[in-house]
């Protein structure tokens, strides 16, 4: 077994679905490690079902890490995900800053849009502000729409070719992080669903194919965050962290495609062994 490793996932919660902090707690944990949660907002339901309330958490956030400076509270990774505002951005950076140490592992998953927009409520000044956090990261993994966002290349387009995407991962790099994954990217030459990245531990740039599934469940995204971490905690080499996280989503959705009600996401903790072998 790994040593334990303290993890802080700073995301959503939702009062019903396996998205953002309820997926990636299970995932985590089942890991083996000791997990914190600061929650940025506290949501209804998915935002699947088309009605939804959020309550902005910033102040509870302030508080909360005040309480844990006391405690001399420390982390060896800290992935962060839905910020609800321009000002937990900075809360975010500085309490990175406070943290920083030897082999602390910063994941940053700029979640904004996806299907070639901008999710509802999020404008270019959040934008903006995911650019400044993506700078303090180890590495980020934005979706194709959320990358074209960031670096302003490609807006709306559903592929690439090899050359853009590679334009793409450079730019990214340019705002500050050290390793880069886009995942849900299309290859425009071969019209393969792939993974982009950049691992900045061998200076190798990588693609990934993968089969892809046509259903959508919510959560995915996250799920595929947290199991690439807990693969790089383990000591696996960021395309081996990326090619099991990928492996363990189809497994996931395929064991789930049948369900009615999707909106709900994937029953995570009935399915646990699956992240096992």
């Amino acid at each position: 077994m790994e040593q334990s490793k303290n993890i802080l996932i700073i995301n959503d919660m939702p009062g019903y679905g396996k998205v953002a902090l309820a997926a990636m707690l299970p995932i985590l944990s089942n890991f083996g490690h000791s997990v914190y949660n600061l929650p940025t907002a506290l949501v209804s339901n998915t935002l699947d079902y088309g009605k939804f309330t959020i309550l902005d958490t910033t102040e509870y956030m302030k508080q909360s890490i005040a309480v844990w400076k006391e405690l001399n509270f420390s982390f060896d990774c800290i992935t962060t995900g839905f910020l609800a505002s321009a000002q937990q951005v900075d809360i975010i950076r500085d309490f990175i800053a406070s943290q920083k140490k030897e082999n602390l592992l910063v994941m940053t998953d700029p979640i904004m849009a996806d299907d070639g927009k901008l999710y509802n409520g999020v404008t270019e000044k959040t934008v903006e502000n995911m650019r400044r956090l993506i700078g303090v990261a180890d590495v980020i993994v934005p979706n194709l729409t959320e990358a074209a966002f960031l670096t302003g290349k490609y807006v709306g387009q559903e592929s690439l070719t090899r050359e853009e995407a590679r334009e793409v991962v450079d730019r990214l790099l340019d705002f500050g992080p050290r390793s880069v994954v886009v995942t849900s990217g299309m290859e425009a030459e071969t019209g393969g669903h792939v993974v982009w990245g950049y691992n900045h531990k061998n200076g190798a740039y990588f693609t990934i194919p993968y089969e892809f599934i046509k259903v959508h469940f919510p959560g995915t995204g996250d799920m595929f965050s947290a199991v690439m971490v807990g693969e790089l905690l383990a000591g696996k080499p960021l395309e081996a962290a990326v090619r099991r996280a990928m492996d363990v989503l189809e497994t996931l959705i395929l064991l789930e495609r049948d369900e009615r009600e999707k909106n709900k996401g994937i029953r995570i903790e009935k399915y646990l062994s699956a992240f096992n072998r």
